[in-house]
């Protein structure tokens, strides 16, 4: 099978450098664009993060690479909307780009439902009033939030500089015993390196955005490329799960 072209519209910069990482364990090509706003967790801002001029730049500047599919790769620029306004976008995105699209909000549901996920545990860098958004978009998929920790990160930028050790601390502080699965919602958090290690130390699967997202686009360009390296997520069962 020819190798994807999968293309994201990734905010600003951060933990950008998770897509080649994952762009060479996979096989696939998976270009990233930036699109620009207030590097800040609040919702205004993030609303005008997602809006369609945005999205519709981003799809424009990965147009050259001639994608399979897209996916806009912020989670709280799509939960932030709703579960209807998030599908409106991907929708709108879809229509401007000519090809399947999603975004991360939708890839952490779809993920969970590959998964067979019904309780989880989140652990967000974001501020509390952002990460309860996540809690509601989540409850109308019929995904129970059992336990909810917010860091309390303003911007995307702190977010990505937060360690290997600092991630594996977020994630082994805030897991719930009820919880089926560990949600890390922030496309700008480096989570791929560490993801075997999460899994080993909770013993469950750990969901991470940009995890999740390139999972999606995989998953909508038809491709079941599997990893070990990059969790339970991408055993051999769950990506032919997820098509």
């Amino acid at each position: 099978m020819q190798a994807p072209t999968v293309g994201f519209i990734y905010p600003d910069h951060a933990a950008e450098d998770d897509y080649p990482l994952a762009a060479a364990v996979l096989g696939a090509r998976l270009p990233v664009a930036h699109i620009y706003g207030t590097d800040l967790h609040a919702i205004p801002e993030l609303l005008d993060l997602g809006s369609p001029d945005k999205l519709r730049h981003g799809a424009e500047l990965l147009a050259p690479h001639r994608p399979d599919a897209v996916v806009w790769a912020c989670t709280s620029g799509s939960f932030v909307y709703g579960p209807r306004g998030a599908r409106d976008q991907v929708r709108a995105l879809s229509e401007v780009a000519g090809v399947p699209a999603s975004s991360t909000g939708l890839a952490f549901v779809a993920a969970a439902q590959a998964l067979g996920v019904r309780r989880v545990a989140i652990a967000a860098s974001y501020p509390d009033e952002v990460a309860r958004l996540f809690v509601e978009f989540l409850a109308d998929a019929g995904i129970e939030v059992v336990s909810l920790s917010s860091a309390g990160i303003d911007t995307a930028a702190e977010v990505g500089t937060l360690t290997a050790a600092q991630v594996r601390e977020l994630a082994v502080t805030n897991d719930h015993p009820q919880a089926q699965a560990l949600l890390i919602p922030d496309t700008a958090m480096h989570t791929l390196g560490v993801l075997p290690e999460l899994e080993s130390a909770l013993g469950k699967p750990v969901l991470t955005a940009n995890q999740v997202t390139i999972w999606e686009g995989l998953r909508l360009a038809g491709h079941t490329a599997a990893s070990a390296t990059l969790g339970t997520l991408f055993s051999e069962r769950h990506v032919h799960v997820g098509r």
